[in-house]
């Protein structure tokens, strides 16, 4: 019976180190997938672990660097624990951040691991003790599209959907208790920074077509800045000096600065090289352009703005906040600022043409001036060009008899390019010299004009006032080395209560006009009826012009006939006087001869009866009837008398009668 119990507990012993042994082998055997990795714990060991590292290296308990890959493995059980992790997987677009639990501490101050070629992509975790890693974030990134096996206790990968390791810090600890897995925001991450960084021109917000952008970069990490400095620029301005002194011009200086020296370090893709090669911590001087970049969102950072675009008929005036110090030259006459030579803190001499320029805006500050001819609107309406006028409205003034006027004006000027940064230097910006300086001088000169005229005189002086603001204008901008090309009143809104005074004088005036037309039309009338008789009655016209002629031919020819009979009369009259004083004194003496023969009255009436007979006047008749009775002397000298005043016969010029018979 005994020996009967014994073969049975044998056989059970035997059975139960047979079960043993079967459950050891089973449990023992491991197959670890196609992409995992077996993470081994050791349980039991006479060693342990002497360093702060929670990876045992030679044999102690704890995690064991060695992984279990892919096939069966074998690991005695219960001596070994074995859990499986999959292998590092970066989506494509996105990176992976490594952090490392094991290795060196950081220095002081430190914020990322020094990173070496012989790390790899940290699949290696023996190599990467031995080549002295250090614990924390490492500076290179895994790609998109990575599928490493990576120690899930010797590092931590961080990705955008998920972080792949076995953390040790009790913290991350609980954050993996609470929500089952790890993510970034547990590290403190946005999930967006997991993200590859894409740089490409932007939609310009509700406006169609696209911005151009660049990439501001600000690392994390690296020695502090230069006193004064703002920004990092690899190797300072050392070479904008040496060209400087080597005589090359502005514009050469320029492109050198405005190029950048991401070469270095792959675009801060490679932040190892960036340290190596100078690299600071803060702002850096040198952007980012089109592209996608693999960046460490622990150690750097990557602000989009637009790229300085500058188009035709503009120039852009730097203002640089970074460089070597201030040298002015702008001369010893120019008592507004300073200006620099390119690479030198102040406003650059020179301004930046047509073109697009990757510019940092936190390391320059540029102003845009339009070299055109900017046309600006003291009025309602704003130019689409420019905006500068936005604030600008209608000139309100008061004239000499208090009407309050609008004024709708345009005023056109012009800032030459080379002169644009000593005009930015003076005024500040283009909207300071519209705002500020054109804003007082217009607005005050039409001020002062209106105010000294009254209401009527400023409307009929229009010209007048345009013509006298625009060389007031021209004074005041010219001070600015500005050009004004053109002061336009372009309308005057007038208060109601002038309009209507307008209103009636100018119908008055119509009024007055039309009547005067009306007039002028009636006058007209009359002298197209005049011209119309007078070319009714020009064949009359011209005889009577005709007749005209020939009387004053004639009146002509009787006066000079008139002046012939007058010297005529004149010579004759004096030989006639002459002769009558001849006769006169023959008569006297026959007078005298017949006063003695005839005694005086028959001489008296013989003469008397001679003067009667020269007037050929009949006063007797022909025939003398006498008496009978004889007669005596007298009668006899009466009838000779008659005879010879009816024959019209005169007496004989010695004064003797013929004898009687």
């Amino acid at each position: 019976m005994s020996g009967l119990t014994s073969a049975f507990q044998t056989v059970a012993f035997e059975g139960l180190a047979l079960f043993v042994a079967v459950t050891i082998i089973l449990f023992s055997i491991r197959r670890i997938g196609p992409t995992e990795v077996g993470l081994v714990t050791k349980r039991l060991s006479g060693k342990k672990l002497t360093s702060d590292n929670p990876v045992a290296f030679n044999g102690e308990a704890g995690y064991q660097a060695e992984l279990l890959m892919p096939g069966l493995r074998w690991k005695v059980w219960p001596l070994y624990k074995v859990e499986k992790f999959p292998w590092v997987q970066v989506p494509a677009g996105e990176i992976g951040v490594v952090i490392a639990q094991v290795g060196q501490p950081l220095p002081i101050g430190a914020k990322s691991a020094v990173y070496k070629t012989e790390f790899g992509n940290f699949a290696d975790l023996r190599s990467f003790i031995a080549n002295n890693g250090q614990k924390g974030v490492q500076r290179p990134v895994l790609s998109p599209g990575t599928l490493v096996p990576i120690h899930p206790v010797g590092f931590l990968v961080i990705t955008k959907e998920k972080a792949y390791g076995l953390p040790v810090s009790p913290e991350l600890k609980r954050k993996v208790d609470t929500a089952d897995r790890l993510t970034p925001e547990s590290f403190g991450l946005e999930a967006e920074q997991l993200d590859l960084v894409r740089i490409s021109p932007q939609p310009k917000g509700s406006q169609p077509g696209l911005v151009d952008m660049i990439g501001i970069v600000t690392a994390f990490e690296g020695d502090p800045l230069q006193s004064g400095d703002i920004a990092n620029r690899l190797g300072g301005f050392t070479d904008g000096e040496q060209m400087e002194q080597s005589g090359v011009e502005d514009g050469q200086i320029i492109e050198t600065l405005l190029g950048n020296k991401n070469h270095l370090h792959n675009n801060y893709q490679d932040f190892q090289a960036f340290l190596d090669n100078g690299g600071r911590i803060g702002l850096q001087h040198d952007p980012l352009l089109y592209g996608a970049y693999a960046l460490n969102p622990f150690l750097v950072s990557v602000e989009l703005v637009p790229m300085l675009v500058v188009k035709q008929g503009e120039v852009a005036v730097i203002k640089a906040y970074v460089g070597l110090v201030t040298q002015d030259t702008s001369g010893a006459e120019f008592k507004f600022g300073s200006l620099v030579r390119p690479g030198h803190r102040g406003i650059w001499q020179e301004a930046l043409r047509t073109g697009k320029y990757p510019i940092n805006p936190r390391c320059y500050e540029s102003e845009i001036v339009p070299t055109a001819i900017l046309t600006l609107n003291w009025a309602e309406a704003v130019s689409q060009a420019h905006n500068l006028d936005a604030q600008l409205k209608q000139i309100r003034a008061k004239s000499f008899e208090g009407f309050v006027f609008d004024i709708d004006l345009q005023v056109q000027i012009h800032v030459p390019d080379t002169k644009a940064p000593r005009v930015i230097t003076m005024v500040g910006t283009m909207r300071n010299l519209v705002n500020e300086v054109l804003q007082a001088a217009v607005g005050n000169h039409f001020r002062d004009k209106l105010q000294s005229m009254p209401a009527i005189k400023f409307i009929e002086m229009r010209q007048v006032v345009q013509a006298d603001a625009f060389d007031h204008i021209k004074r005041e901008l010219e001070q600015y080395q500005v050009e004004t090309r053109g002061v336009y009143i372009q309308d005057v809104i007038l208060p109601g209560d002038l309009v209507r005074v307008l209103t009636e004088r100018e119908i008055a005036n119509q009024e007055i006009q039309t009547f005067m037309r009306q007039k002028e039309a009636q006058d007209q009338r009359i002298d197209m009826e005049r011209a119309r008789g007078t070319a009714d009655m020009q064949a009359q016209l011209a005889k009577s012009s005709v007749g005209v002629d020939i009387e004053r031919n004639n009146a002509n020819a009787r006066k000079a006939q008139a002046d012939g009979e007058s010297e005529y009369i004149r010579e004759t009259g004096a030989a006639k006087g002459a002769e009558v004083e001849a006769i006169g004194l023959a008569r006297a003496k026959g007078y005298e001869s017949q006063v003695k023969a005839l005694g005086p009255g028959s001489t008296t009436i013989v003469n008397a009866l001679t003067a009667l007979a020269e007037s050929g006047i009949r006063f007797v008749p022909d025939v003398l009837v006498a008496g009978g009775n004889g007669g005596t002397a007298v009668d006899a000298l009466a009838g000779v008398l008659t005879k010879f005043v009816n024959g019209h016969e005169r007496p004989p010029a010695s004064g003797k009668l013929p004898d009687a018979k």
